[in-house]
């Protein structure tokens, strides 16, 4: 076994490898950005070295600089997590060159399914069921649209070296074809340096299964079941569970026996996912080869807590040249686990990915990196910053049942219990997903959010009387924190009387609307609250840190945080966030006139699709920006002439500063 590893990467997965590093007594070292100086990794780690700027272009990307300090820290492997380098044949073939054990798969089996195009190739010779299409080295535009009509709308163009979503996009008809080959190349240029594509035809109702493989030096090949990674935005993954539901025993030996086939072509070692396509028809479900991923996955987890195995240790016992630990025999799976992926992002505004600091980052009862009921994986803590140099993902919550039911139950209980302020995220999105008939049913695709989207996007999940009595009740505690549930006239901060009702009146905005509460205090004790025309007695008091709030006949345990004059509210039924209205609050001087237009996240220009003096339409496309790995066409709000281009493509923009300047005509 090795006596120090440098783990190539950042964030969760640097933690993860850590974490089973410390447990083996290995030495780890970290690398890191000016952007990362003092995160999690390199906190989790026994030896940090500083690899260059805050870009990944400049960093975590830079592999000589991170060959240069595994050298001169003594390490003996390099651990590439997930992303960045980890499916890079040539720093793979660096690090055997610099001495270095590379913990993953040969250069031949990198090289052999990095492109999706010759990896097709070679599975159809192995005999593993393809998906038709076009993966020919001619990428002349005429062609591949020709290709496209041959194999028969609707299509899917992807980026040959691509992953994770990028690079792809779905072409419903003929006249929609040329543009999107044009935005998928350049993803793929910018992503992987590599713009060629292939097409393949766009199964009906597909579902996303893969399988889990490992193989060792010594001609071992075996898988460890599969994960269903169905429910996806942007094609990548949000809920991850395994087993996949509803597959017959039949079907899941022929895909576990079609992944060892396919890891078996390229002699795999090491971590790896056959990722498979799922058409489902009226005839049944067939399946189709669509990449391997020659790493450890994010989902990977998942599989762990329903096998009892940590794939990290099995990682690093392989590359170390020990033979596999089980026999394809002796893998079984225990019990039903979920995945959800907690990431800083807008689901309401098309998923933009969001940035801020941490305020407020509070998890449900869980253990890091180790099988258990319930499980966070993160690599952020409270009161760090999400930037908008790397990825969107705050944190990993898996959960364990014996059940997929009780699972479910357990992930909904947890992600009520992860209370997150300052950042924009997904949590309460989730919440909504995995309440859908759709997903409770195990009524799986691709296309479960869109199909559900009248349950998932502008949901209010807090009644708004909730929301605003928890709010006022917090107001309340922080005024007289040593009462609960009134306010005597000796104690208050404010003005008060010797006799009669004292009343104080509030204003709340929530959910876009403005609520009016008077809060009605007695001298001799006790509370009414009216919120709008509604009133009750109210009262409030602190049960085991968090606020049990009565109001009338309904009560309910709360966790209320302050920002300003935001109320952030969790409780178990949903979250909401109210603003105290501050009447001597006026607007700011000088508020940006009509016609310009934001950038509605912080990021890259990557180009604009008019010039000055253009007329254009509402909705059409006018920029193309990059944030987070993710491309976003900002479009025409209203009919209008271009007058003035307010940045250059290759500039970084700030959130809200404006692109370019439109003339309504």
């Amino acid at each position: 076994m090795f006596h120090t590893i440098l783990i190539a990467n950042r964030g969760e997965i640097a933690c993860r490898v850590a974490a089973t590093a410390k447990r083996m007594g290995v030495r780890t070292v970290a690398v890191y950005s000016d952007a990362d100086a003092q995160a999690a990794h390199v906190q989790a780690c026994d030896e940090a070295v500083h690899i260059g700027g805050a870009s990944v272009q400049d960093s975590y990307l830079q592999w000589q600089r991170i060959l240069d300090a595994a050298l001169q820290t003594g390490a003996q492997a390099v651990h590439p997590g997930y992303g960045f380098l980890s499916e890079n044949a040539d720093f793979a073939n660096a690090c055997a060159k610099a001495g270095l054990v590379f913990i993953g798969p040969g250069v031949d089996a990198i090289q052999a399914m990095g492109l999706k195009a010759a990896s097709k190739q070679l599975m159809e010779k192995a005999g593993v069921p393809l998906v038709p299409g076009y993966h020919g080295a001619d990428q002349s535009p005429a062609l591949l649209e020709k290709e496209a009509l041959r194999i028969g709308y609707p299509v899917l163009i992807k980026a040959s070296a691509g992953g994770g979503g990028k690079g792809m996009r779905i072409v419903r008809q003929a006249s929609e074809f040329s543009e999107a080959l044009a935005s998928c190349q350049r993803e793929a240029k910018n992503s992987f340096s590599d713009d060629a594509v292939l097409i393949e035809k766009y199964v009906q109702r597909p579902r996303h299964i893969e399988i889990q493989v490992f193989g060792d030096s010594h001609g071992n090949i075996i898988h460890l079941h599969e994960r269903d990674c169905s429910v996806q935005r942007r094609h990548q993954k949000v809920l991850e569970e395994s087993p996949a539901p509803g597959l017959s025993e039949d079907m899941r030996q022929r895909m576990g026996a079609a992944a060892v086939a396919a890891a078996k072509a390229v002699n795999y070692v090491g971590a790896g996912t056959v990722e498979f396509i799922v058409e489902q028809s009226e005839r049944g479900m067939d399946f189709f080869f669509m990449e391997m991923n020659t790493r450890l996955q994010v989902e990977h987890p998942v599989t762990e807590a329903v096998t009892g195995l940590d794939l990290v240790e099995w990682q690093l016992r392989i590359a170390s040249g020990e033979p596999l630990p089980l026999t394809q025999a002796q893998v079984t799976v225990n019990g039903h686990a979920i995945e959800a992926r907690i990431c800083a992002e807008t689901p309401d505004n098309d998923f933009l990915p969001a940035i801020g600091q941490l305020q407020v980052m509070r998890s449900p009862h869980a253990s890091h990196f180790t099988v258990s009921p319930v499980r966070l994986d993160s690599g952020v803590r409270e009161g760090d910053s999400i930037s908008p140099y790397y990825d969107s993902m705050i944190a990993k919550l898996i959960v364990h049942g014996d059940t997929r039911e009780q699972a479910l139950a357990r992930l909904d209980q947890a992600l009520a219990q992860l209370h997150i302020v300052g950042v924009q995220n997904n949590v309460a999105f989730v919440r909504h997903v995995i309440r859908t008939p759709s997903f409770s049913q195990a009524n799986l695709d691709t296309a479960l959010i869109e199909r559900e989207k009248a349950l998932l996007f502008h949901q209010q999940t807090l009644s708004n009387q909730h929301a605003v009595a928890s709010a006022v009740a917090a107001l309340l505690r922080t005024e007289t924190p040593e009462h609960s549930g009134w306010t005597d006239p000796w104690s208050a901060h404010s003005n008060w009387l010797m006799q009669g009702v004292s009343n104080r009146s509030f204003e709340f905005t929530v959910n876009g609307s403005s609520i009016k509460v008077v809060l009605i205090s007695h001298v001799r004790g006790g509370m009414r609250l009216r919120i709008t025309d509604d009133e009750a007695d109210f009262r409030w008091r602190d049960v085991d840190g968090q606020l049990q709030v009565t109001w009338g006949e309904q009560s309910w345990r709360c966790h209320v945080y302050a920002s300003g004059l935001e109320s952030h509210v969790f409780a178990d039924a949903g979250y909401s966030i109210l603003t105290l209205v501050d009447p001597l609050a006026h607007a700011p001087e000088g508020a940006a006139a009509g016609g310009n237009l934001a950038a509605p996240m912080p990021g890259k220009l990557l180009s604009f699709a008019v010039a000055v003096g253009d007329k254009v339409a509402a909705g059409q496309a006018l920029a193309v920006m990059e944030a987070m790995k993710m491309e976003h066409t900002v479009a025409a709000p209203t009919d209008g002439t271009v007058a003035e281009l307010l940045y250059a493509p290759g500039d970084q923009v700030a959130e809200g500063a404006p692109l370019l300047r439109l003339s309504v005509d």
